[in-house]
C-alpha cells in the first residue's frame, strides 16, 4: 500500500518508480525543439493545411499554436484533431469498447465514433469554431499568400530574437 494505506495509493507509487520506455529516448525533449524554434522565428508564418492536422505537430508546424500564424487557412480536405482520429477513439472510448462482448457490435461502435470524430474535425467545422480563418479553394492558395506577403508591416531593423535555447 501506498502513503495513503490504499490500493490506489499503491498503483500511485509503483507507477511513479517505474520509467516508461519513451522516457529513456527523452522524446519530449527533442520534440520540444520544434517549439522553442517556432516561438523565436522572426519570419511571418502563414499555415495552409492540406490534409491533416493533428495534435502537436500540427501545433508545431504553426508556431505553437492554431493562432499563433499571421494566418491559418484549410483546403476542404483538411482534417484537424488532437491525435489520429482513431487512436483518439480508441483511446478515449477504451472502456466503453470493453464493456461490448460482442466483436461485430465493438466494432460498428468504432467505427461510429470514428465517423463522429472525422465529421467533428473537418476543416468546415474548425472553421466555424474559430480555429482556423478559413477553408479555401485550393486554387485560391497562392493569392493567400501573396496578399498575405503585401499586408505585414515592415521589419523593424536590429531587432534580435532571443538566444537559441536547446532544449536537449
Amino acid at each position: 500500500k501506498g502513503r495513503c494505506g490504499s490500493a490506489t495509493g499503491a498503483r500511485w507509487k509503483l507507477s511513479r518508480t517505474r520509467e516508461p520506455e519513451i522516457e529513456k529516448t527523452a522524446q519530449v525533449r527533442h520534440v520540444s525543439r520544434m517549439f522553442v524554434t517556432a516561438a523565436n522565428v522572426r519570419v511571418p508564418v502563414f499555415a495552409v493545411v492540406l490534409r491533416k492536422g493533428y495534435g502537436l505537430g500540427a501545433q508545431a508546424m504553426t508556431g505553437g499554436s492554431f493562432h499563433a500564424p499571421f494566418f491559418n487557412i484549410s483546403w476542404p480536405t483538411g482534417e484537424f484533431g488532437g491525435m489520429g482520429l482513431e487512436g483518439a477513439v480508441r483511446l478515449g472510448y477504451r472502456r466503453e469498447m470493453e464493456a461490448i462482448e460482442d466483436p461485430d457490435e465493438r466494432e460498428a461502435f468504432f467505427q461510429k465514433m470514428v465517423a463522429k470524430y472525422y465529421e467533428n474535425g473537418k476543416a468546415t467545422n474548425m472553421a466555424s469554431f474559430l480555429e482556423i480563418d478559413a477553408v479555401i479553394d485550393p486554387a485560391e492558395t497562392r493569392h493567400w499568400i501573396a496578399r498575405g506577403l503585401k499586408s505585414l508591416p515592415p521589419m523593424e531593423p536590429g531587432l534580435k530574437g532571443r538566444a537559441f535555447i536547446d532544449t536537449w
